[in-house]
């Protein structure tokens, strides 16, 4: 046992004495060769082929690249809306909407597959009806025919309806009501009587509105050129009153009135009343372009609507927030067409102004029942009663068409069918009847 342990140690012992040396070979040659160098490990091998290393430098690329952030819905909601935006300005010289830019078809409409032929206004001067985008010419030509007719009249008219700023036109109207109450007040006076066209009041509230020049001259003033004092060959421009207006200033009083109690003059919307025959065609309904079209004005302030929409997308927003944003949304059509299908089976169709509010649409229903005097509910699209009179037909959800269905009060006619005097035949006026088309 002794033996074997020390075997052991002399085994340990020799492995740890270093490198070994010749027997022939002294210490100091030991230290003077070189040591052997290891091999050099080798390269990876590269790429085999032209495809193996475009895919690897493409691949270097994408480690070296920061990965894309991925876009959240608010960054969804902005590209959307600027894509909107961009697309809608382009559209704008052209007054139309891009949604209805993209859907007008490149041909004439065809008016025999539309519900209604277009969206038409009637003068109340002259009692003509036009389309839509003929009825300011049809205003400006109806009120420069009644000049001849009534110059004071035509000029006041000009006034209100021709220059669409309400806040300049008030402050125009009270300037000239002042000139002439100064007048009335102050007859003897001549220096009332001339009105100095260069005053900086006058150029800043009155020569600026279209139908002054000629209100002032149907009134009985003249234009005169004045010498100015002290200046040779120099004259001023004013608005002097006749002399014979003088003798009638209660003229002049009733002419102010007219002015100041003026109203722009609006064509009214034509209803395009119709009657169709029973038809299961009731809820299917072709508008024309009429009805989507928006102004330069209604698209700008649709383009606001829309900005405005992006931040408060990127906030909470309340409930009342909310049913406000959802009003606004149905305030982006102007018309509606709306269709009533009576007990009978007949349709009445009319055009309504979107904003009207529901008391119009039965005013319109009740003018065409044989007995206006019964009461009668309307039941909208999803079969709820429309209560209350007062909201308007957008916020009632009936834009920009809806079939409705006309109904008896229930009581009322629980009384007639009691008293054995049930009406039978069409609850329409017989003239109405007349008109019955059938609904393609």
């Amino acid at each position: 046992m002794k033996k074997f342990f020390q075997e052991i140690k002399a085994d340990l012992k020799f492995k740890t004495a270093g490198p070994g040396q010749k027997l022939n070979e002294s210490p100091g040659e030991k230290s003077t060769k070189e040591k052997p160098k290891p091999d050099p490990p080798k390269c990876r091998q590269g790429p085999t082929n032209e495809a193996q290393m475009a895919a690897a430098a493409a691949l270097a690329r994408l480690e070296q690249k920061p990965k894309a952030r991925p876009l959240s819905s608010q960054d969804a909601i902005r590209n959307q809306v600027k894509k909107e935006l961009m697309a809608e300005a382009a559209a704008s010289d052209k007054g139309i909407s891009v949604d209805q830019k993209s859907s007008l078809p490149d041909v004439e409409e065809d008016l025999s597959t539309l519900s209604v032929s277009g969206v038409y206004f009637t003068c109340p001067l002259t009692g003509v009806t036009v389309r839509k985008d003929k009825r300011e010419m049809q205003i400006k030509s109806a009120i420069l025919e009644h000049t001849a007719r009534d110059p004071v009249a035509a000029s006041i008219m000009e006034i209100h309806t021709f220059n669409r700023d309400r806040e300049k036109v008030r402050l125009g109207v009270e300037t000239i009501a002042k000139y002439l109450d100064n007048i009335r007040l102050h007859p003897e006076e001549e220096k009332y009587r001339k009105i100095k066209m260069q005053n900086k009041v006058f150029q800043e509230r009155i020569h600026c509105l279209e139908g002054a020049d000629k209100f002032f001259q149907a009134i009985g003033f003249e234009k005169v050129a004045l010498d100015i004092t002290g200046q040779e060959e120099a004259t001023e421009d004013f608005y002097m009153l006749k002399d014979k207006v003088l003798e009638k200033l209660e003229d002049l009083e009733e002419c102010k009135d007219k002015l100041l109690n003026g109203e722009p003059v609006r064509a009214q919307l034509d209803r395009q009343l119709q009657v169709f025959k029973p038809s299961p065609q009731a809820s299917h309904f072709e508008l024309p372009s009429d009805f989507f079209n928006l102004t330069a004005e209604e698209l700008r302030r649709e383009q606001r609507n829309r900005t405005d929409a992006v931040e408060k997308a990127s906030m909470l927003r309340t409930k009342a927030m909310r049913e406000k944003e959802e009003q606004r949304e149905l305030r982006r059509y102007n018309y509606t067409l709306l269709r009533i299908r009576f007990p009978d089976g007949y349709i009445l169709q009319g055009t309504f102004y979107a904003r009207e509010p529901v008391s119009t649409l039965f005013q319109f229903v009740r003018e065409a029942l044989q007995n206006d005097w019964l009461p009668f509910e309307l039941l909208a699209p999803g079969g709820h009663k429309l209560t209350d009179e007062s909201l308007a037909l957008n916020e009632c959800g009936l834009v920009p068409s809806a079939l409705l269905t006309f109904v008896w009060d229930a009581d009322v006619m629980a009384d007639i069918k009691a008293s054995g005097s049930e009406h039978v035949g069409s609850v329409l006026k017989p003239d109405l009847l007349l008109t019955v088309q059938i609904l393609s």
